[in-house]
């Protein structure tokens, strides 16, 4: 592709995270700073166009951006596009990013690509056969305290990897006495909703990409909060799951074990932490903080519940510096995207990769409803 600027529909932007991740801290960051930056030096600016279902929300946040373009008829604006980016709900997604295969568009999306992990499949099978760039949202891979994190695994810090522990979540207030502060639909299974299908996706690329690709799940997701409110203070049942607590056996003989929630209050540093531990050392990585214990400066605890704990624990991990400038992780990643585009080069975070997520996440549910241990079969 060998042109100044690339258009591209955005749909789902008066979402909150199609808004704020993807139009404020994203493209328009983007666009503000003159474009994305490619290798020979120059730059490739963003033209977006805003899409969704409320023609009034479209032209409040094209007006408030100083935008121009903006539509309800997603269809006919993939004609005047380059790429076609979808932050829908869940259920919604799939048609519209199918259309946009078959209109031979370039297609970036949220995850997860669809509900099903034969419908995510289907999408990935058709993208490869278009010719067309792929790729799915990604963005904790571009997080400070990952990016450090994949600094110490690629430096041989850990010595032989044993275990990952990670710990997600918060209190997401029920909508009655204080507003919750995410969508309802995400607690309603009927809509695309639950905890499992969201975070697992998340899991998944974070541990295939750091640490092996997931080989079987054990898992058990509940609902713990049967009954919220949503944004108009109407009561409705919570029908999706709300935690998940799962084991993730890799490839790479590591065992994974993450507790994901929106109904626990947070006694953490940050609101994902991962303790990476190995022969040689251990790490726990958040958002942007990584620190970091080698085997050399490993204290000798004594177990004696009969006297207080005197040692201060905390204090003996050794702080991960930066080393970097870490720009804002959609930001980063919507950029690299740009440039395969570009390039005419495959995004490394396709649509298969969605699928394999889609596949950890089915395994999960599975795996709770059945109340035994799923080994993944390679995906054809």
């Amino acid at each position: 592709m060998n042109q100044s600027s690339i258009g591209v529909l955005l749909n789902g932007v008066t979402g909150r995270m199609g808004y704020r991740q993807h139009l404020l801290r994203s493209v328009l960051a983007i666009r503000e700073q003159g474009g994305v930056a490619l290798p020979d030096g120059s730059r490739v600016q963003l033209e977006p166009i805003l899409a969704g279902r409320n023609a009034a929300k479209l032209k409040d946040l094209a007006d408030r951006h100083g935008l121009t373009a903006w539509t309800t008829d997603t269809d006919s604006a993939l004609q005047d596009v380059d790429v076609y980016f979808d932050a829908q709900l869940t259920s919604a997604r799939e048609p519209s990013v199918r259309a946009a295969i078959a209109a031979g568009k370039h297609v970036y999306a949220e995850k997860p690509l669809a509900e099903k992990l034969t419908s995510a499949l289907e999408l990935a099978g058709l993208a490869r056969d278009a010719g067309i760039c792929h790729g799915v949202v990604h963005d904790k891979l571009f997080l400070p305290g990952l990016l450090k994190l994949r600094r110490l695994v690629d430096g041989g810090f850990f010595g032989r990897i044993l275990s990952v522990r990670g710990e997600f979540g918060y209190w997401v207030f029920e909508g009655d006495w204080q507003e919750a502060q995410r969508p309802s639909w995400n607690y309603r299974a009927e809509d695309g909703g639950g905890i499992v299908l969201d975070m697992f996706c998340h899991w998944n690329y974070v541990l295939e990409n750091l640490f092996g690709r997931v080989s079987a799940v054990t898992a058990k997701a509940v609902t713990h909060i049967p009954r919220r409110w949503d944004e108009q203070g109407e009561a409705y049942a919570a029908t999706a799951d709300d935690a998940a607590y799962g084991i993730f056996e890799l490839e790479s003989g590591v065992i994974a074990q993450i507790n994901s929630s929106w109904s626990t209050r947070v006694f953490r540093d940050e609101l994902v932490e991962f303790q990476v531990d190995g022969t040689e050392g251990s790490a726990v990585a958040g958002l942007r903080r990584c620190r970091v214990q080698h085997r050399s400066a490993t204290p000798k605890p004594v177990w004696n519940p009969d006297l207080p704990a005197t040692e201060p624990f905390r204090d003996q991990w050794q702080e991960v510096p930066d080393n970097a400038e870490f720009d804002n992780g959609f930001k980063a990643q919507w950029e690299e995207f740009v440039r395969d585009v570009v390039a005419g080069r495959p995004h490394r975070y396709d649509f298969f990769s969605a699928a394999r997520g889609l596949q950890v996440a089915e395994a999960g549910l599975t795996s709770s409803a059945e109340g035994r241990r799923v080994e993944l079969k390679p995906l054809s």
